[in-house]
């Protein structure tokens, strides 16, 4: 009898473990789906730049505030850390160099995407999912108005136009925070900060910052409108579609900052 009962719970696993692994497959083909939906009906949008215009307003300007505190707040405790460690072996001049590649190539991209994740990826999956439990996409379908050229195309080009300007709005900061310390509060000659930066900070390291930032916010954007467009229309339907877009758009940030930066360093 025991021998059944085990039998019973591990069969029962098992059902469990390949239901959810055939949900999970069935959502990224469902994300997919209406990734190349997004794109297909995307010419749509752009005869209407203003939906654009608007939804980057809501996403990229309203989030400047939580990102540039943050990028400063960077900025100055990577000074600190920097010019730490750098003294110890006589290269304290090079503290613009570390502040400077670190925010360029990985600090500035990746904060900035889980920010925005946090900041405009949940306020686009709440708003989505609140439009599908008022009936609101459906009222569109029976007015013969596609919502996804209406509702989330521009969103999502609202997000992928955003997500450079608010990477490069991050990384300029947070060199102005990590300038802050390192001259006015260290006491970093501000000639050898500037020039050692200017030096060693190539294009392509800005070429590398702008493309992750354009991958990040794809990746992010798409997530939010889909957790966003697939929640069940109840308000714990819609809470929980806003915490899976922080968690997965954090671990695809994560992961696709490692794929990345593998391709680029061996480039």
């Amino acid at each position: 009898m025991p021998k059944i009962i085990l039998v019973n719970k591990l069969l029962s696993g098992l059902r469990m473990t390949g239901h959810r692994v055939i949900e999970q497959i069935w959502r990224l083909g469902a994300g997919a789906r209406l990734f190349f939906l997004t794109l297909t009906y995307s010419a749509e949008s752009f005869r209407r730049p203003h939906l654009i215009v608007r939804e980057m307003y809501f996403t990229g300007v309203m989030s400047l505030i939580i990102i540039l505190v943050s990028a400063f707040f960077v900025g100055m405790v990577l000074a600190l850390q920097g010019y730490n460690t750098l003294q110890k072996y006589g290269s304290s001049e090079s503290i613009g160099v570390l502040v400077a590649l670190a925010l360029i190539r990985e600090l500035g991209p990746v904060v900035t995407a889980l920010l925005f994740a946090g900041r405009a990826g949940t306020a686009i999956t709440a708003e989505i999912g609140l439009m599908k439990a008022t009936e609101q996409l459906s009222a569109m379908e029976m007015m013969a108005v596609n919502p996804i050229s209406r509702v989330i195309a521009p969103r999502f080009w609202a997000g992928v136009f955003s997500m450079p300007i608010l990477v490069c709005l991050f990384s300029m900061v947070g060199v102005l925070g990590g300038h802050l310390v390192a001259v006015a509060q260290i006491g970093v000659d501000v000639g050898a900060f500037w020039s050692q930066m200017q030096a060693n900070v190539e294009f392509a390291d800005v070429t590398d910052m702008l493309i992750k930032s354009f991958v990040f916010g794809v990746a992010c954007t798409i997530i939010a409108l889909f957790e966003g467009y697939d929640a069940p229309p109840t308000a714990e339907g819609v809470s929980h579609a806003t915490t899976r877009t922080v968690v997965i758009s954090a671990l695809a940030v994560l992961g696709l900052d490692f794929i990345l930066t593998s391709f680029m360093i061996v480039a």
